[in-house]
């Protein structure tokens, strides 16, 4: 039984996955509600597929590119419960988790909202094979190194514009995360980690000079 946790996008989503079958997945969207929700919809999912956290045999993780705090959430999150049920925490990155979704077997582009008026983003030459690194570029100049090929993930978001072929899912999703996990766990493919992609600097940082406490 696999528990999934997704936070590097605005929605915050988990399910519950065994043997290939989703036995309940929630999501929700919220920017700035990660941390507020997350824990709630573990419960509430646990719930649904009548069990508990004795039963969680593997944890997932979305390791990202994504939002700082966010992203940090559902790491920590998963990194807590599985050393407290003493379990394995898998991650895998979040835009290869949209692709998987995607189903394509073409060529194609994920995209996902960096802010900044920015998009994280990577190449795929089908749903399961990955082109290279992600990257962080400004959207039309994606767009113009992409040409044709289809999008997934933009939908949305500002950019939806930029990008003509757009095709879902529009964010990740809990559930395609446990089943990517499961495929990769069975075929011995990538798993990563359960540590944050992170392609910039935070957009807070300390100040240059510190502020006097002296009256």
């Amino acid at each position: 039984m696999i528990l999934a946790i997704e936070t590097a996008t605005p929605a915050t989503t988990v399910a519950l996955v065994r043997e290939g079958e989703v036995l309940a997945h929630q999501t929700q969207l919220g920017a700035r509600r990660h941390a507020e929700v997350l824990m709630p919809a573990v419960s509430s999912v646990l719930r649904a597929a009548g069990t508990d956290m004795s039963h969680v045999e593997t944890i997932a993780v979305g390791v990202g590119p994504g939002a700082f705090t966010g992203l940090r959430v559902g790491l920590a999150t998963a990194q807590s419960l599985g050393q407290a049920l003493g379990v394995p925490v898998f991650g895998v990155m979040t835009l290869d988790v949209m692709a998987f979704e995607s189903e394509i077997p073409e060529p194609f582009v994920v995209v996902t909202d960096a802010r900044r008026k920015e998009v994280f983003w990577a190449e795929y030459a089908n749903a399961t094979t990955r082109l290279g690194e992600p990257m962080v570029n400004r959207p039309d100049d994606v767009a113009q190194r992409v040409l044709k090929r289809a999008v997934v993930g933009v939908g949305g978001t500002p950019f939806v514009e930029s990008f003509p072929r757009i095709r879902k899912p529009d964010l990740p999703s809990g559930a395609a995360l446990a089943r990517l996990v499961a495929l990769r766990v069975a075929e011995g493919g990538e798993l990563l980690p359960p540590l944050p992609i992170y392609l910039r600097q935070p957009d807070v940082g300390p100040s240059a000079r510190p502020k006097s406490v002296l009256t």
